[in-house]
């Protein structure tokens, strides 16, 4: 198996609203992605499933471009994570061959934010459990970071749990640093977050050091790189 990076759709509402119960269990209210697909100030992200002993219709070309009611942004996104995840992807020959694709994806992570006053909010980021430890959690990030830079963000930023050393971890690979902290930000048990932020994503200090974790995550999980 291989997985792909593509902007979320409706269709996949249902699967990733299970991951966040999943990831997110005391999180309440729930959050409303019907909703967030029509803010214009949100961007989500979702990694499928795809079986790589045969070249898939939605690998040849089932991407959001292909869908009648994307906006011209998804399809900007469509296109820049084709690149960095190697989707050459072409469209399909069919609305009803669009369909097929899309229903035989399997959803396993998902990644949204917010973009505000030039920074890119990182409101939640999960990983179906089964599929956790491959790679996926940060093939999210670096996508997320990628699609901020090309919507001009001028950094990136997040929360997490202070007793989150493993995320904490990943996010200061990619470059974020404490920049604060929030007292009580968790409601389930009054949990304090840091306040992690990247520095100018768009320097060429930032995207050298992006480009050479690029090819480290390609080389370590089997990713083929840019076309």
């Amino acid at each position: 198996m291989r997985y792909m990076v593509r902007p979320m759709r409706q269709e996949d509402v249902v699967q990733v609203s299970v991951i966040e119960r999943e990831a997110f269990p005391t999180q309440w209210p729930a959050t409303s992605f019907e909703r967030e697909l029509r803010n214009k100030m949100a961007h989500y992200l979702v990694t499928y499933e795809e079986d790589d002993t045969e070249e898939s219709s939605a690998d040849r070309g089932g991407g959001a471009e292909g869908e009648p009611n994307q906006s011209q942004a998804q399809s900007g996104e469509d296109k820049l994570l084709s690149r960095v995840l190697t989707g050459v992807r072409r469209l399909l020959s069919s609305e009803q061959t669009a369909a097929q694709a899309v229903g035989t994806q399997k959803i396993v992570g998902f990644v949204g934010f917010w973009l505000m006053a030039g920074e890119a909010h990182i409101t939640a980021i999960a990983t179906k459990e089964e599929y956790r430890r491959r790679g996926i959690g940060e093939m999210l990030l670096m996508s997320c970071v990628e699609l901020a830079t090309q919507l001009n963000a001028d950094a990136v930023t997040l929360e997490v749990r202070v007793s989150n050393s493993g995320a904490q971890a990943l996010y200061e690979k990619y470059g974020f640093t404490r920049t604060g902290r929030r007292t009580g930000y968790y409601t389930d048990n009054h949990e304090d977050a840091f306040i992690m932020t990247t520095d100018r994503i768009s320097s060429a200090s930032y995207q050298t050091t992006l480009a050479i974790l690029k090819r480290n995550y390609q080389k370590r999980w089997g990713i083929a790189g840019e076309p």
